[in-house]
Order: C-alpha cells, then sequence, then structure tokens
C-alpha cells in the first residue's frame, strides 16, 4: 500500500531569508525514513570540558580527496554543546560486534566513559573507543545550522581499521532501520 501525504500551506519549512515552501508533516517524514536503513557510528570529542559520545546514523561520506565525511546532530543532544565547540572529533564506523557501544551512545542519562578500560585518549586529546571495526579522527572544517540540528564537514586527518571484510564480502554492518538494530551478511545479499 502506497501513501502520499501532500504538503499544505499550514506547515511552512522555517528557512531563514530564503523562500518559503510548502513542508512535509515531522510525521511523515519521520514516516519515509523509518524504512531506510543507516549505518551506525559512534562519535566522539573532547572541547576541554571532558569527552562526549553519541550514536549517530547520519555520517556519510562525501569526497576521497580530500577526505571528507558529513554527519548531523541534533541541538537537544547532551553532547552538541561540546561538538560545536570541538576542533576535532573521532567517528567509530561499527558492525554489529559494536552494538554494546552503540547502545551506549544512544542512552541517555549515562557516563558514556565510565568503563575506562573500554576507552582512552589519541596521543593528540580525543576519545576513542577500543575494538570497534574502524575509527577516524578528523578536523571539523564546517559546521552548518539546519533546523534543529547542525551539519559538521570534517577532514580526515588518521584512521584505524580493525576488522575489513575483503571486497565482495558481506562483512558484519551495523545498521539502523525500523526503529532497530540489523545486521548485514550473507544471508541479507541480493545480488
Amino acid at each position: 500500500m502506497t501513501t502520499e501525504s501532500e504538503p499544505t500551506a499550514d506547515r511552512v519549512a522555517p528557512t531563514e531569508g530564503a523562500v518559503a515552501f510548502p513542508s512535509l508533516s515531522a510525521d511523515d517524514f519521520k514516516a519515509a525514513f523509518r524504512g531506510h536503513p543507516g549505518g551506525v557510528a559512534v562519535i566522539t570529542a573532547d572541547d576541554g570540558s571532558g569527552p562526549v559520545a553519541l550514536t549517530a546514523t547520519s555520517v556519510s561520506s562525501v569526497s576521497a580527496d580530500p577526505p571528507l565525511l558529513v554527519f548531523s546532530v541534533s541541538a537537544q543532544s547532551s553532547s552538541a554543546r561540546a561538538l560545536a565547540a570541538a576542533d576535532t572529533v573521532v567517528v567509530h564506523l561499527l558492525d554489529a560486534q559494536d552494538l554494546p557501544l552503540a547502545r551506549l551512545g544512544a542512552t541517555s542519562g549515562v557516563d558514556r566513559f565510565a568503563d575506562t578500560d573500554s576507552w582512552s585518549r589519541l596521543v593528540t586529546g580525543e576519545p576513542v573507543y577500543h575494538g570497534v571495526r574502524a575509527w577516524i579522527r578528523g578536523a571539523v572544517v564546517n559546521r552548518m545550522d539546519a533546523g534543529g540540528s547542525t551539519i559538521f564537514a570534517v577532514h580526515a586527518l588518521q584512521s584505524s581499521l580493525s576488522r575489513d571484510p575483503a571486497a565482495g564480502e558481506a562483512g558484519d554492518a551495523l545498521v539502523y532501520h525500523n526503529r532497530t538494530w540489523h545486521r548485514l551478511g550473507e544471508h541479507s545479499r541480493i545480488d
């Protein structure tokens, strides 16, 4: 069954200084994206006031040369203020073995760095979790406010890859889809 939602005049996108367009409702927008899976990452930073971490599915590569990635963070996130002030971040790219870390970063009101055996600091000072599939340390090169979120553009400076499936192999990717965690593997291959 296909459902369609038309924009209405009472829902106008809040775009300062731009032409106002009729806007899709928040519920319809969330329903559309609920079926769109996203890779799972944990982003860490320290602006000098202590380490912060959050789980994100908004990470995307932009360019290999120069190596750039983007992600977005809601202004309501407890990590938003520190990320807005941090010069560098570490983006941890997770697979199914990293599900406990994904859950930790997604849980409100907990000390995400209480287990001091699970993380350390890079020589450059950023907090990094141990044993994840891969991580990328990068410099924040741009921030853009968008709705109630901030989009971060990051220039990759350093990486570590612990688990890397061979090209064409299924691997063990962790994705978030329809409000739950999923593992991609050989069972999910369709070609």
